[in-house]
């Protein structure tokens, strides 16, 4: 079968692997779509994941169909569409340092349980969409981190994928939601999922739109007027986003960052001291990777309008390239033939 594979620092290629073969505790799953994940360029620009430095097969967001059932396995049919979690695999983490990636033809799960390793989806969800998993668990998870409750209210920085999947989930728990970006189509696509405002950060002032919005938080030992936001989601990345954060954050405000940030950002903590400001880091799905699927199959319609590009296997190196470049596309997924 074919697999994509980082071969070197910046180089990836199309390698001939040997097919698995499904054993009695293993399930054969025939890929049928993998979404591209702004990791994959770090791991395509770095020559791959110790100890595969140089030989990395790619794809963490995998989705596809079952096509061999090993006699033990229980909860699992030839046939079902399923999503996988790629950080259970027992040969390494799926796309990630492990020994299989999902921009493969074929993936092998070991000693698979369903709920564990894997979970079927219903076979109308598109299977780009089923694709999705994996990055709305990451989006769910850094929503679980900021705990929000009904009737908070939520700005979310950045409406990349994750950070529309962010959106999407505080809607759905009864939040009203705000998205900030840049990028006008991005923020269309923010109030097409569902945020009931957006503000573009590149010509509106942002605190001024958020007093609007969400009005001014009740007077206390903070100085100066703030916005009544709640909690405020860096799905950025950028430093300004976090400046603008702490720079309005209410007493008793949440900060919760997902976005990976390349460069020390400095936070002055005497000034946020009266805040007693919360901050919480959220990293990867501990829980949440299924968690989040019925949210996905409940409204899979909404999620799809995340999808910017769906692009054949066999130009799966163009849509690393794409999905790798900032700004270059919005969500990018690679398409398996029947």
């Amino acid at each position: 079968m074919k697999s994509i594979q980082v071969t070197g620092p910046g180089e990836t290629a199309v390698v001939e692997v040997d097919r698995p073969v499904a054993g009695p505790r293993d399930v054969l799953v025939r890929i049928r779509a993998c979404g591209v994940c702004g990791s994959d360029g770090l791991y395509i620009s770095v020559g791959g994941i110790p100890p595969r430095q140089g030989a990395t097969p790619l794809g963490h967001e995998p989705a596809g169909e079952v096509v061999e059932v090993g006699a033990d396995v229980r909860g699992v049919s030839v046939g079902d569409h399923v999503v996988l979690n790629p950080m259970a695999a027992g040969d390494g983490i799926i796309g990630s340092g492990g020994a299989q990636g999902g921009l493969s033809e074929f993936v092998l799960v070991r000693d698979a349980k369903a709920g564990v390793h894997l979970l079927a989806v219903p076979k109308h969800i598109p299977f780009e969409v089923a694709a999705l998993n994996e990055p709305m668990a990451v989006a769910g998870h850094a929503v679980n981190r900021t705990n929000p409750s009904p009737g908070d209210r939520v700005v979310v920085f950045g409406a990349g994928p994750v950070g529309l999947g962010a959106a999407i989930a505080y809607e759905l728990r009864g939040a009203h939601v705000v998205v900030v970006d840049i990028v006008p189509n991005r923020l269309d696509k923010a109030l097409k999922v569902g945020a009931h405002a957006v503000i573009n950060s590149a010509e509106e002032d942002v605190t001024q739109r958020l007093l609007e919005i969400h009005g001014e938080a009740p007077r206390s030992f903070v100085r100066g007027t703030r916005p009544d936001t709640d909690i405020y989601l860096d799905a950025a990345g950028a430093p300004a986003a976090l400046e603008t954060a702490l720079a309005n954050a209410k007493h008793g405000a949440t900060l919760g960052i997902v976005a990976v940030h390349k460069r020390p950002v400095p936070v002055d903590f005497g000034s946020l001291l009266t805040t007693e400001l919360t901050v919480v880091l959220s990293m990867g799905y501990p829980t949440e990777i299924f968690e989040v699927t019925q949210d996905l199959v409940d409204h899979w319609e909404r999620y799809e309008i995340l999808i910017s590009d769906r692009i054949p296997f066999a130009d799966a190196r163009r849509a690393l390239e794409l999905g790798s470049t900032p700004g270059a596309a919005e969500k990018v997924v690679v398409t398996f033939d029947a």
